[in-house]
């Protein structure tokens, strides 16, 4: 999976709100969540005394009802999600035995329409010497002849990370129950020049038209961080070019890295081994140093196995985000069915590993999104898939409703522990927002700052979700409108430092900034809201925010939602949707 740096045993302390202090033992990935005044981090913590104590009761109490997770334990990165003779396959990182990070295993759900899963036996676990100390996160390509393929990262007797293949064992089982990793494996192993505890996560592969596979693998040099090229006729030999494919000062190690072709315009997908005109790349990266994502929208130079970000699209910690919020490992796939392309997320946990161990569970994935180029060519929008609706109950609507400065009022009549909400507020004249101080460069920061509970001109408004009756707990999903010399400046923000009375959580005020035309005066938020998890799209896809969360009041039948305004100019709610959503089939 992500990561993997057994290379480095970091012991840290850090200070949380309830000022107690947590020691972790970090190697390497995204498997725990840490906090600290700067975000979040997350590691292959080890914890020896949980790995394998598997829980004989589930808790319930923050459960979610819709997103993707198992019935109990740990699981955290998507792998190789693939579309294959009518299935969606699913394969993630997954602890058979306990609710931390440990044991881990390729487990496999098979569905037909991403929302309702099957659980299959796990696809690939330890074995062989290739793999004998752990089968980490990588990615699925399907081979000319309908033949898939599973690349992923193998730690070997020496505790270096090497890139593996893997096939079914029956590849006409539209099921694909069996895997087999053929002796020749590894494929790939790290070079005597190569940080071999920082040297994983092997891309879906593309197909040349000069003949030649292509892959990355995801790794640094001193504080560079990369996405190593290898090339192969055969996919079996794969030899490493020369200069990697991409790579940027001061970031550090690049995990779980994601290369795909987007069209210039309209929302259809591509296969990765699309080669035409008319379309721009993206490239991927999950910073191990920060805990987020980032990507960026350029153009690849074919003749020279060389990838350049566009003069607005900035590499590292100051550029474009999939997703603001608890968010990570994610990978994405092309729907052959559907044509279009989907992208898959991990959404880690925000208590401790003992609360973890005592639920009986840890992780979830993000509901998958349909992912296109922006109109501007600048950025993607993101979409929770078509396929979600098929979930919602009981509707309630809203329209042409003032909000006045201070004001909320109650969404009734669904569940709003588990509900879809998608509204679209009209904006008052916007000649009177608040200057935008160019100082403020850190939305996440100005979040913090300017919380729901901060009177500003226009905003903050948005969505109080999961919040008690009298409002001791909720957790705020809303914009503020600034005023910048020749624009406006919209800031969101998912502020969880309300969300819960409990002790001993990381509550962070997540938050982006948001490039939309507010020309017509109209700005809309979506709130996927499951229990422990607020999902959130802002201006159609344009900035995401996931946010977990575990109110103790606010839970169940005593969860409520407002639409709310904080502003000393009036929003009105221009039209309010919201439904009740089912429980998919999770077996």
């Amino acid at each position: 999976m992500g990561t993997h740096s057994l290379h480095r045993k970091i012991l840290l302390a850090f200070s949380m709100e309830v000022s107690k202090v947590l020691w972790f033992l970090i190697l390497g990935c995204h498997l725990c969540v840490m906090i600290s005044r700067h975000g979040v981090e997350a590691s292959h913590n080890v914890y020896p005394e949980f790995q394998s104590l598997s829980s004989l009761q589930v808790d319930q109490l923050h459960r979610t009802g819709f997103h993707f997770q198992p019935p109990r334990n740990w699981i955290n990165d998507p792998n190789g999600p693939m579309y294959y003779k009518g299935l969606y396959h699913l394969f993630y990182q997954y602890n058979p035995k306990g609710a931390v990070w440990g044991n881990i295993v390729w487990a496999h759900s098979i569905s037909t329409d991403m929302i309702n899963w099957k659980a299959l036996e796990p696809a690939i676990y330890p074995s062989k010497p290739f793999d004998l100390n752990g089968c980490w996160s990588g990615s699925a390509t399907i081979l000319p002849g309908d033949k898939p393929v599973i690349l992923y990262t193998g730690i070997d007797p020496q505790q270096r990370q090497v890139q593996n293949y893997a096939i079914p064992s029956n590849a006409s089982d539209p099921f694909l129950l069996h895997w087999t990793k053929p002796d020749n494996n590894p494929l790939v192993v790290p070079g005597r020049d190569m940080n071999a505890s920082a040297f994983r996560d092997p891309t879906t592969a593309w197909l040349g038209q000069d003949g030649y596979w292509r892959m990355l693998v995801g790794s640094k040099r001193k504080h560079r961080g990369m996405a190593y090229l290898y090339r192969s006729k055969d996919f079996m030999t794969w030899i490493k070019a020369q200069h990697p494919l991409h790579s940027a000062a001061n970031t550090g190690m690049w995990e779980c890295p994601d290369f795909y072709p987007v069209a210039l315009s309209g929302q259809n997908g591509l296969d990765t081994s699309f080669d035409g005109k008319d379309v721009k790349h993206v490239l991927k990266v999950s910073l191990d140093l920060t805990r987020y994502e980032y990507y960026t929208v350029g153009t690849y130079d074919k003749k020279n196995d060389r990838y350049v970000p566009d003069k607005n699209s900035v590499d590292g910690w100051s550029g474009l985000r999939y997703d603001y919020g608890n968010f990570y490992a994610s990978k994405s796939f092309f729907d052959a069915k559907k044509n279009r392309r989907i992208l898959w997320g991990w959404a880690n946990e925000s208590d401790s590993s003992q609360n973890d161990v005592r639920k009986g569970w840890a992780g979830i994935q993000a509901i998958p999104r349909m992912v296109w180029l922006d109109n501007n060519k600048k950025q993607l929008l993101q979409w929770p898939i078509k396929e979600l609706e098929s979930l919602r109950g009981k509707t309630v609507q809203m329209g042409n409703r003032q909000l006045k400065k201070g004001e909320h009022v109650e969404v009734e009549g669904i569940t709003a522990a588990q509900a879809d909400v998608d509204v679209t507020f009209s904006l008052p004249n916007l000649d009177n927002a608040e200057p935008f101080d160019p100082s403020w460069v850190n939305a996440q920061d100005l979040c913090a700052q300017k919380g729901s509970k901060v009177q500003g001109v226009v905003g903050p408004f948005g969505l109080l979700t999961l919040a008690s009756k009298n409002l001791e707990e909720y957790t705020p999903v809303f914009f503020r409108i600034f005023k910048a010399p020749n624009k406006h400046v919209v800031l969101m923000c998912s502020d969880a430092r309300s969300s819960s009375l409990s002790k001993g959580l990381y509550r962070p005020s997540f938050a982006g900034f948001v490039d939309v035309d507010l020309s017509a005066g109209k700005l809309s938020l979506r709130s996927l809201i499951d229990h422990s998890v607020v999902e959130s799209f802002g201006a159609g896809g344009k900035t995401c925010i996931t946010s977990r969360v575990y109110p103790s009041i606010a839970v169940f039948k005593n969860a409520h939602l407002y639409a709310f305004n904080n502003g000393s100019e009036t929003v009105t709610i221009d039209n309010l949707n919201a439904w009740s959503m089912n429980r998919p089939r999770m077996n």
